[in-house]
């Protein structure tokens, strides 16, 4: 599943920025970078870009401050119950997915990598960008890892990040979505909490092949 916006309520760039002074002119860009309006890649760099100097006591800031959605604890623990394997996938940031992977004891776990000189952050990524192709290759990559054929596995997102790897999964769950999303995913969790997905998920690997016509298509 996606981490920002849909695991927890909160973007993390954007609690950076909050904290940076520059709050609204990032979440301007990540509107509309959610939209699909701009390319992620290129408006993440601009958007980290406006970082540069930041202090990493400001990471540790914005993670007291992230705030799980409705349901996340109870997702997570149903999930693990029924043997399910879980990855966090996301275009935020390690230093702030990775206490979110620890803290919800996931499997698998994929984001960008601020660059830090001296404790402080550069404006700069290093290694490779996790996009939406990115997205969709680290759900291909895990399932195999895992023995899961693809046909078996579901993703869970609300922006245009997430399609590809929507698309790539079993089952597509549009959760509290922008309409783009909501319009291709195989059911919407519209108004509900994340723990709204278990009852979808029983009922789709409980059916024949995990058919999508099996179940709701809105939540």
């Amino acid at each position: 599943m996606d981490v920002d916006s849909t695991l927890v309520a909160t973007e993390g760039i954007d609690l950076l920025a909050a904290i940076a002074g520059v709050g609204e002119r990032v979440a301007a860009i990540t509107e509309r970078a959610m939209r699909g309006e701009l390319d992620f890649a290129a408006s993440l760099r601009e958007r980290v870009g406006l970082l540069a100097g930041l202090p990493t006591s400001a990471i540790e800031a914005a993670n007291a401050r992230v705030a799980p959605n409705p349901g996340a604890e109870a997702l997570i623990a149903g999930l693990q119950a029924r043997g399910w394997r879980i990855g966090l996938v996301s275009g935020g940031f390690t230093a702030m997915v990775g206490p979110l992977a620890a803290r919800f004891g996931v499997d698998h776990y994929r984001a960008n990598t601020l660059e830090i000189t001296d404790g402080h952050l550069t404006g700069r990524l290093t290694g490779p960008i996790v996009d939406r192709a990115a997205k969709a290759a680290a759900l291909r990559e895990w399932a195999a890892a895992d023995g899961v054929p693809p046909a078996h596995t579901a993703a869970m997102g609300d922006g245009a990040n997430d399609l590809d790897m929507m698309d790539a999964a079993g089952l597509s769950i549009a959760f509290h979505a922008k309409p783009a999303v909501a319009a291709r995913a195989d059911t919407v969790i519209a108004t509900k909490g994340l723990d709204a997905a278990l009852p979808i998920l029983d009922v789709w690997a409980q059916s024949a092949a995990g058919a999508v016509t099996s179940i709701e298509r809105e939540v």
